[in-house]
């Protein structure tokens, strides 16, 4: 199976080895004095223009243009339409001049929208699907990318891998402690290490200001959800040397599936100190602890995409245990940020990160019908306990030069990471090993049973890597190569056995790319990308598995048209992954089936205009196929829609007795999947509606975003006959807000 096929099948666990850092927090309030007495004004002046002002924009301020903000690739963005970023470079560049396809939502998309999550962020984003698994999934999984699932394998904190263990990522992060959430599309090694074939999705950290603001929300609605959260910080003395901020959320709340938590506690402080400068450090942690439910009840096909004898399975329904519940979750990150300028044009960052979770999962899940005519499930229990512990650095130096008619920045950088984890499982029972979908009786007595798993994982990584971009006028290419060297040792201690087996892996990955930015506006590009991934799971005889690998052939077209505050780009992408390991029934241990290929294009377009107009757009067409696969070559890996479209759009007024009211809504539509790997049956296509209604007087701003406004019942996936999960329905949120 693709993704999540069982609750506690090992869930492609992937080395993910970290790198990458954007730009640390360019606000430079300088002592005069100090500067006066080192540089001449010419070369103040010059510094000056060469780095971001200290303006910083607030959270509150509304869409205009963002080159006249100093807007900087880790930044905040006014409205929708970034114009920066670090993520595909890890230089502070102009997504114009990127070519590579590179998605970016902003603060202000995540709140017009209602968003609560990493997954309702993405859902507005070509060819990302953040919540494949419908919005009940308090396991956050199956985040999925130009059709390959990277829930293990893709997410990166400020640029620095965050890892998984077979059982629980961190894609549950709350998206409030996020200034810009970034998708990079496609292979990305050559910069990043081990990553997924599909792409990453980096987590941009909300940074310290130079300018002092606050926020205070406090928000209710469905499923008896309320929550309260605030955002502050400012310059902390006169000289504005030292930056604070402090973000934090607090959630008491349920989902659609009965008996089912989600609340939640998150804090993030950061400080940023300026010695000199040139020299910037920002020094940030976070911690979240979520007490929340199972959301995924593994529902039978028949009765949730087809009828059952005319009979369909409640939304709501729980096939679980009541009193064996949970999906409990300790996260904390700490590390920095470090920039330090030699020169004008020498720059070197290093960026650190320690990153810990615990997460302790009980759980009775569906496990198909025993009777189907008369609507009685088999369920399957377990309890399990993951630890991951891991350490991530990453040095960079950047060096800007000149060649004849050449221009160049220059990157080169060498990157660590160490990371173990261990998951624990055991079997658990109940009296009522059947349950009712139509008629549920629960019971709430339980046992645990026999170890089912105990394995740990080791591994460190080392990277070596260096990037040139070149210019030629209008012309401009773009080179890097990277060489990893990675070691995994994997350790499986049961009461019936105890093995324990090694493996070195090596690889060397590379990225080309060509580009012209025409006075127009329109930028048209090719590029070539490799990924490496090692794998950590083990193959039936207890093998370690071979690294997978990927290509990718992209070419397409950006487009910023001149005096808008606007960015639409046109991409289309030839993609091979080998290696790729699947967990198929009846076994599900790992198995390397060979070759997956996805094909298609995209079209993105954001949009915010000074009259208060902001607009998203996207569509993909993506074709994924097995093509070395013995059993099913030729078919279409379950949860992959052929077509996904979605068009956002929301208007404030700006002036009259009505100035302040802000009106949108989109709509979403998600193609048919097909079912399982045989490609036997299909699950249907959905179209979601979703709705803004909000006004701002003065420092206050009241709203109500309604997601599924139709209350639309629909499957979100399926991977099996009795693997099938609903999507969210109907959620209304109203939100408080005041800001100074």
């Amino acid at each position: 199976m693709f993704a999540l096929c069982t609750p506690f099948a090992p869930v492609q666990a992937q080395t993910q080895i970290p790198t990458v850092s954007v730009e640390a927090p360019a606000q430079r309030a300088r002592p005069a004095a100090a500067a006066s007495s080192r540089r001449s004004a010419t070369a103040r002046t010059a510094r000056a223009n060469r780095r971001s002002p200290a303006q910083q924009a607030t959270p509150t301020q509304s869409a205009s243009a963002n080159r006249d903000t100093g807007e900087r690739a880790n930044g905040p963005v006014r409205g929708f339409v970034a114009t920066r970023s670090g993520t595909a470079t890890k230089t502070d560049t102009p997504l114009i001049e990127t070519p590579q396809s590179v998605s970016v939502v902003t603060t202000d998309q995540i709140r017009n929208q209602g968003a609560v999550s990493i997954g309702e962020a993405l859902r507005y984003t070509a060819g990302v699907s953040g919540d494949v698994n419908g919005g009940s999934d308090t396991r956050f999984g199956a985040l999925q990318i130009r059709g390959f699932d990277t829930t293990m394998s893709g997410l990166y904190i400020d640029g620095l891998r965050i890892p998984s263990s077979n059982y629980v990522h961190f894609n549950g992060l709350d998206p409030y402690g996020a200034e810009r959430l970034e998708v990079l599309k496609g292979p990305s090694s050559a910069m990043y290490g081990g990553s997924g074939t599909g792409g990453i999705l980096n987590y941009v950290t909300k940074l310290p200001t130079a300018q002092q603001f606050g926020e205070v929300s406090i928000s209710g609605g469905s499923f008896n959800r309320y929550q309260g959260q605030f955002d502050m910080g400012g310059p902390a003395n006169k000289e504005g040397t030292v930056l604070w901020r402090l973000t934090g959320v607090v959630r008491d709340g349920e989902t659609q599936v009965d008996f089912t938590k989600d609340n939640r506690v998150f804090i993030a402080p950061a400080v940023t100190f300026k010695p000199n400068e040139d020299t910037t450090i920002t020094i940030l942690a976070d911690y979240q602890k979520d007490r929340a439910g199972w959301g995924l009840q593994f529902l039978p096909a028949s009765g949730t995409v087809w009828p059952n004898n005319g009979r369909t399975i409640p939304v709501s329904f729980f096939a679980g245990v009541p009193s064996f519940n949970a999906f409990n979750t300790e996260i904390a990150t700490a590390g920095y940020l470090l920039s330090h300028n030699f020169t004008d044009n020498i720059t070197f960052r290093q960026n650190l990160r320690y990153a810990y979770q615990h997460n302790e999962e009980k759980v009775f899940y569906g496990g198909g019908y025993t009777n189907e005519a008369a609507g009685q499930l088999a369920r399957f229990g377990s309890y399990s306990n993951s630890y991951i512990n891991s350490f991530a650095v990453d040095n960079q130096l950047q060096g800007k030069f000149t060649t004849g008619i050449l221009s160049h920045t220059t990157l080169v950088g060498i990157d660590y990471r160490n990371t173990s984890f261990r998951d624990t499982a055991f079997g658990a029972t109940t009296s009522a090993p059947e349950i009712n979908v139509f008629n549920p009786v629960y019971s709430y007595d339980w046992a645990i049973g026999a170890m089912s798993d105990n394995t740990g994982v080791r591994q460190s990584q080392v990277g070596l890597y260096a990037q040139d971009q070149i210019k030629l006028g209008r012309l401009s290419f773009q080179l890097g190569g990277r060489q990893d060297f990675v070691t995994t040792l994997v350790d499986s201690n049961l009461p019936t056995s105890n093995t324990s087996v090694s493996k070195d892996a090596s690889a060397f990955t590379g990225r080309a790319a060509v580009m012209y930015n025409f006075d127009s506006g329109i930028a048209p590009y090719f590029s070539y990308s490799e990924s490496f991934l090692p794998v950590l799971a083990t193959g039936p005889s207890g093998q370690m598995l071979n690294p997978e690998t990927g290509v990718q052939y992209e070419v397409g077209v950006k487009y910023q048209p001149l005096g808008w505050n606007a960015l639409f780009t046109f991409a289309a992408f030839d993609l091979t992954r080998d290696n790729v390991v699947t967990f198929a029934p009846p076994s599900y241990l790992a198995e390397q089936i060979g070759q997956v290929k996805s094909r298609g294009i995209e079209l993105e377009g954001t949009m915010s205009l000074a009259d208060g107009w902001n607009l998203r757009a996207a569509y993909a067409y993506v074709d994924a196929m097995l093509s070395q696969d013995p059993v099913n070559l030729g078919k279409a890996p379950p949860t992959v829609p052929l077509n996904r479209a979605s068009l956002w759009s929301d208007f404030t007024l700006q002036n009259g007795p009505l100035a302040g009211l802000q009106f949108g809504g989109g709509i979403r539509y998600v193609g048919a999947t097909w079912g399982d790997d045989a490609n036997t049956f299909k699950v249907g296509s959905s179209t979601v509606l979703d709705a803004l209604l909000a006004y701002t007087r003065d420092n206050w701003r009241l709203s109500l975003n309604v997601t599924n406004l139709a209350d639309t019942r629909y499957v979100a996936a399926c991977y099996s006959l009795s693997g099938c999960f609903y999507a969210e329905g109907r959620k209304a949120i109203g939100k408080l807000t005041y800001r100074w």
